[in-house]
């Protein structure tokens, strides 16, 4: 009764769950993943099967498949919990993994045991004559794991959903999904400066599909926000709040909207409520540190001589949470920024140092997070350390990654004022007039940057990276 290992691995990959959608453990913090994943179990029930799914990988991610296999009981239990009467097709993924964890443990009889188990589902649909399952709850699934596994992967699940929805245009839970994915989408395409596809519609609909759904309705109230409709957008937040007032997910997210709109404290009383549900969110500590990073902010804009103690508490305060954030989310990039400026804020620069080092060496950084990166850690050179040449090195590093970017315009203005000061004053060194010319090029400001590349020669002439910087600019005009 021996197995082929050869067909078994076969049938295997044509399986479809979780390790077949290639989610690399690499791109995430797979124990806040765990820890998040284990917060929704509890809250949000009529996801279980979805959430003991992805446990039940992770687990295997961390080599304990005896605990993956006791998640994957789990998921069977809310399968059935859910419509006892009607077979759930999410169910298949289930048995798609119980499959491959079995594989890995050279369980091979019971991997096998679980492969017919899904082709006998799937003879019973015609769609799967061709030994792949294309259903949309599958898709569904699939785009939902993929959403947890962050950014690399928001434009596949994007697609996922899109395909389910072409099956159901009225499903819930897929407009749902698919509400989600373009919200962080849009989002991430706006840091990138580029294309947006608004997600507006996508929330709005997915409200209208499903009234009780808060979780999105707290999203469409931020939306609303950033269109600069805040009264509509406070609307869904105050009916979000009415109906789930004690759910850490509508909290999180109500409390931002409250802090944007500056009601520091209502946002920090929120907050605190919600984290004593949730005590490990790094969600929840971040937005708790950024209430308290705001008001030192708006304390030092309204008072001229605010109260030290009063500052040092605030400093203290919003270093303790975002610190708290970065424990237990430690690839965490935009916490580690914050709290490296806020370190700076206090004049613990050694400590400031240590962060931002901590932050760079974050294996999952997309080219906009280092561009970001580059312009604080210039501000910090050049405010706390003093150091301008400092700043412009780390200016130009932000620049020199020639892609488009929200960090990458902070950098190319930043860097203009710093030189165009300099210059001002009556600088005459012709590295600030060959770097304001390299400014320029890379701005598609010709023109500027001839002029800047000639100043910059009769400082220095002869000077062979401005010669040739200089005839390219002429040939290509």
């Amino acid at each position: 009764s021996t197995v082929s290992i050869n067909s078994l691995k076969n049938s295997l990959l044509k399986l479809e769950c979780h390790f077949t959608w290639t989610l690399l453990k690499q791109d995430v913090d797979l124990h806040h993943l765990e820890e998040t994943t284990e917060d929704q179990v509890e809250f949000f029930t009529e996801s279980n099967i979805t959430n003991y799914n992805l446990l039940s990988y992770i687990c295997h991610l961390k080599d304990s498949n005896e605990e993956a296999l006791r998640n994957l009981q789990k998921a069977e239990e809310a399968a059935q919990k859910n419509n006892p009467d009607e077979f759930d097709w999410r169910i298949v993924v289930t048995w798609g993994n119980y499959a491959w964890i079995y594989y890995h443990m050279k369980r091979y009889e019971e991997a096998q045991a679980y492969v017919s188990k899904v082709e006998n589902s799937c003879k019973k649909l015609s769609s799967a004559a061709q030994g792949k399952i294309q259903l949309p709850e599958i898709y569904a699934e699939q785009g939902w794991a993929l959403l947890k596994f962050g950014e690399k992967y928001y434009e596949r699940a994007k697609q996922c959903f899109e395909t389910a929805l072409r099956s159901e245009p009225a499903n819930p839970r897929f407009n749902a999904g698919y509400a989600i994915v373009m919200y962080r989408l849009e989002d991430f395409s706006r840091r990138r400066c580029e294309d947006i596809s608004p997600s507006l519609q996508p929330l709005k609909r997915a409200v209208e599909l499903n009234p009780k759904n808060t979780f999105i309705m707290v999203l469409l109230g931020l939306k609303l926000q950033d269109l600069k409709k805040a009264d509509e957008g406070e609307r869904y937040i105050e009916e979000a709040m009415r109906i789930n007032p004690d759910l850490p997910y509508v909290q999180r997210y109500a409390a931002k909207f409250y802090r944007r709109k500056g009601e520091l404290d209502k946002a920090l009383e929120i907050l605190k409520k919600a984290l004593a549900v949730i005590p490990k969110s790094s969600f929840l500590h971040h937005q708790v540190g950024l209430c308290y990073q705001k008001k030192l902010f708006q304390l030092k804009k309204t008072t001229k001589y605010p109260p030290q103690e009063q500052t040092e508490e605030l400093i203290r305060l919003a270093i303790f949470h975002i610190k708290v954030a970065i424990d237990q989310k430690t690839v965490f990039f935009s916490a580690h920024m914050d709290l490296a400026n806020m370190y700076a804020e206090g004049k613990m620069y050694k400590e400031a140092e240590e962060t931002f080092r901590k932050a760079l060496d974050i294996s999952i950084l997309s080219y906009d997070d280092k561009q970001t990166y580059y312009y604080h850690y210039g501000n910090f050179q050049r405010y706390c350390r003093r150091s301008e040449s400092e700043a412009i090195r780390y200016y130009l590093e932000g620049l020199k990654i020639e892609k488009e970017s929200y960090g990458r315009n902070r950098c190319i203005q930043a860097l203009t004022k710093l030189l165009e000061g300099r210059i001002q004053r009556g600088s005459e060194d012709a590295t600030d007039f060959g770097t304001l010319g390299l400014v320029h090029n890379l701005n598609g400001e010709k023109q500027k940057a001839i002029e800047c590349y000639e100043k910059a020669l009769a400082l220095r002439p002869n000077n062979e990276e401005y010669l040739s910087a200089l005839c390219e600019l002429r040939l290509s005009i």
